[in-house]
């Protein structure tokens, strides 16, 4: 088992007896069915619509002073627990940002020797293994406890873009991106059974008429890869960006009707000049709807 202390990521805690009900009606996901030691994927959105922050979250343990702790990019903490603050109105909740005290630790290829208080099994892919919401100066020690090389975060990234998991800043664009582009409802990052959420009406519309045709896909590259956000080629033609890579493996994000009458016209893709190719073709192929019967 390996394990990565991932520097990018910080933590914000919401508490109060208002905490669940509150978040409920901000973010995608739904926290009525957190519990300690269990995770979900969410974001909060704009009223447009648009991913402000995505995150994972967990539910703490009395013992760890009950509440929710949330994982989110450590360079948006303060700006989510502002925004989180400006929708606090009269709910009696706190909102603090713990990442100068608590960051994240992410453990993979194995299972645990032991299970920490505030672990949990990352929902987005099970590949992905768990997140350990630590200080940085026990990742040596949490590792060992849980019987886990500790390397460096590199190797954590190299493998997140292999299952092909976006990464805000990297391979889509803050305030820019809605969580279908992004495949959050591939990754059980939206809840379409809970109630209202901010932004709720535009993603609800998106899953119901089937119109997402941005979405980010696994690619393969030949060789040198590409600098991120360089445009996607068929022949002259724009039909992406290039986002993170490591290796021969990269994620992109695509306009999927462009690539596939691509793939159709037998077109190769370049980005700056480089090839490049799907790892999964078909991802690109929209089903054709159902007549009513």
């Amino acid at each position: 088992m390996k394990s990565a202390f991932l520097p990018d990521r910080g933590v914000v805690k919401v508490a109060g007896e208002d905490a669940r009900n509150f978040l409920n009606g901000l973010v995608t996901t739904d926290v009525d069915r957190l519990k300690p030691g269990l995770g979900r994927f969410g974001a909060l959105l704009t009223p447009q619509g648009k991913i402000i922050v995505d995150f994972l979250i967990t539910e703490a343990p009395a013992g760890h002073g009950g509440g929710f702790l949330i994982d989110c990019p450590k360079a948006l903490a303060d700006s989510l627990a502002t925004k989180l603050k400006f929708y606090k109105l009269r709910a009696k909740v706190t909102v603090d940002n713990l990442s100068d005290d608590l960051g994240v630790l992410a453990a993979w290829d194995g299972q645990p020797a032991a299970q920490p208080d505030l672990a949990f099994v990352d929902p987005r892919n099970d590949g992905l293994g768990y997140r350990i919401l630590i200080p940085d100066n026990l990742k040596q020690k949490l590792s060992d406890l849980i019987g886990a090389k500790l390397v460096d975060a590199a190797e954590y990234e190299a493998h997140r873009i292999a299952l092909g998991v976006p990464r805000g800043g990297l391979d889509f664009m803050y305030s820019d991106a809605f969580p279908h582009e992004t495949n959050m409802d591939r990754l059980a990052g939206v809840d379409f059974d809970k109630g209202c959420y901010v932004g709720q009406e535009v993603v609800s519309r998106m899953q119901h008429r089937g119109t997402a045709r941005t979405r980010s896909v696994k690619v393969l590259l030949d060789g040198a890869s590409p600098e991120p956000g360089a445009t996607i080629l068929a022949g002259d033609k724009p039909v992406g960006t290039i986002g993170s890579t490591a290796g021969s493996k990269g994620i992109a994000l695509v306009r999927i009707d462009r690539v596939a009458e691509a793939l159709d016209a037998g077109q190769p893709l370049t980005a700056g000049g480089l090839p490049l190719t799907l790892a999964e073709p078909d991802v690109v192929r929209i089903p054709a709807k159902q007549p009513n019967a």
